[in-house]
């Protein structure tokens, strides 16, 4: 484990529109300088193909969509320590991030995980185009992640 290095990551699927806002902020992300110790990656739907990355950074931001019942575009910042503490759905690929956990739980070793979660319309239409609710929050999820990357 790189005790030195953060790890920002976007998930989310973007042939499913807001589904995508992960990746679409992340996109953003890599358009800004950030410090040494932080890296950026897109990891697109998840799955256990990056399970190694929670055994080598200290620290993982990930930003990634959910359904529940807050109104479109509403941003979530917790710190899960457990899969019981992500939220209900992740959209599309809600087993995969906590499965990940979990297995990275029963390695050993977990990074500190901080999740950013933006709520999604569950009803996706098949557009590579962020919704305009959700292109609109962008600049503030951008000012989540820096906040969380730049008090680790």
């Amino acid at each position: 484990m790189n005790k030195d290095k953060t790890l920002i990551m976007g998930l989310g699927n973007v042939l499913l529109q807001d589904e995508g806002i992960g990746v679409h902020v992340l996109k953003e992300l890599e358009k800004q300088d950030w410090p040494e110790h932080v890296e950026l990656l897109d990891g697109g739907t998840g799955g256990f193909v990056l399970l190694s990355l929670f055994q080598e950074y200290r620290n993982m931001i990930i930003i990634d969509a959910t359904l529940n019942n807050e109104p479109e575009g509403s941003i979530s910042v917790i710190k899960p320590r457990f899969s019981s503490d992500f939220p209900k759905s992740l959209s599309t690929h809600d087993l995969g991030l906590k499965d990940m956990l979990e297995s990275a739980i029963l390695l050993g070793k977990i990074p500190e995980i901080t999740l950013i979660t933006v709520s999604i319309n569950p009803e996706q239409k098949m557009n590579m185009e962020l919704s305009p609710a959700l292109r609109e929050r962008i600049s503030e999820i951008i000012e989540k992640v820096k906040e969380e990357a730049l008090s680790l």
